[in-house]
């Protein structure tokens, strides 16, 4: 079986490709511009282009043809319909990796599945996936176009520890301030349900939906079975540096309002996503594919994670303007307790 990849180096592609390589045999092809060859593993095949430079990918594709082709950077429907045209009569299957951000907010039920709304009044990239799937499954429906979705959630790996307020540079300075002693601003009252999944976890899911002739024309969304409170989250990171966890719940209302000003998307980060309580129902998947399961609970891999970035000082990217903006807000709302 043979793959194009378009990308195949971030947090998700990178396992489904060692996968792929290393376990299931495949034939596995990345079209990107080569700017993380680091990390491709030995026996993949690259194509070295800019996916936005259409003419180029036709002439480089032009001989070739693919049983999967892989989309991990379609952002818009631009994009797609890109895709459509160089692919259309390329491959047996399309798997275009949209997002479940995309489900309402908040969702009538707090149990979703692949046939809840999709409806993100509060972030633009959610927005943007959904008009990618409805695109695409017009192709589907009109001319047989062998589409298939999937909608990963919170998904990581041991280069990324997951928190829901962070910074510009990521979640490291959220790390910081836990070994510091510091206050951790945890959105709402850190009681609402997050699912969090291994990179490792997922590639399973949708490896098992690759050539798979049930996924054809289907959404798929793919993520652990595991949901914890954001308090319970935050507390198992701070267990694994063996530190206590000083804990400060701000409204996520309060924090798009003031985030704003300083370039922090909040609003759609947390109110469009994270501050709300999503269960994932995978039932649909584990049809399609029986070997999907959590291998990796979030107690594990959170310390795969802080043993990697501990020993990577690259990981460890340090966000003053963060820390600052942090101790700002906490300053600010504890003046106004003693004022009210």
């Amino acid at each position: 079986m043979k793959a194009l990849f378009i990308g195949g180096t971030g947090t998700i592609s990178a396992a489904i490709v060692r996968r792929l390589v290393n376990e299931l045999g495949w034939e596995v092809w990345l079209l990107n511009r080569g700017n993380r060859s680091s990390v491709v593993p030995d026996g993949v095949h690259q194509i070295i282009a800019d996916i936005h430079d259409e003419a180029d990918v036709a002439e480089k594709i032009k001989d070739m043809s693919f049983d999967t082709v892989c989309e991990f950077i379609g952002f818009t429907v631009e994009d797609v319909e890109r895709d459509y045209r160089l692919f259309k009569d390329k491959t047996k299957q399309y798997i275009f990796t949209s997002s479940a951000s995309a489900y309402h907010k908040p969702a009538a039920s707090y149990i979703i599945t692949e046939g809840t709304t999709l409806a993100n009044p509060y972030w633009q990239y959610s927005r943007n996936k959904i008009a990618c799937e409805e695109f695409l499954m017009e192709k589907y429906r009109t001319e047989g176009f062998p589409v298939t979705i999937v909608r990963p959630s919170h998904t990581y790996d041991e280069r990324s520890i997951p928190v829901g307020v962070h910074g510009k540079n990521g979640s490291w300075q959220v790390v910081k301030r836990m070994m510091e002693g510091k206050k951790v601003i945890i959105q709402g009252d850190g009681t609402s349900l997050w699912t969090l999944t291994f990179n490792s976890d997922f590639a399973i899911g949708y490896t098992g939906l690759m050539g798979n002739r049930h996924a054809i024309g289907e959404a798929f969304q793919i993520t652990g079975d595991e949901a914890l409170s954001w308090n319970q989250i935050h507390q198992t990171i701070a267990d694994a540096l063996g530190v206590k966890l000083d804990a400060y719940c701000v409204s996520a209302q309060f924090l798009a309002a003031v985030g704003d000003k300083y370039g922090f998307d909040f609003e759609g980060g947390l109110i469009g996503d994270k501050s709300v309580s999503v269960v994932f129902d995978n039932s649909k998947l584990k049809r399609a594919v029986p070997d999907m399961q959590t291998k990796v609970r979030f107690d594990q891999g959170v310390r795969i994670a802080l043993n990697y970035i501990l020993e990577h000082p690259e990981c460890q990217r340090d966000d003053p303007e963060f820390d600052a903006w942090c101790d700002k807000v906490i300053e600010v709302l504890e003046r106004a307790k003693e004022e009210i």
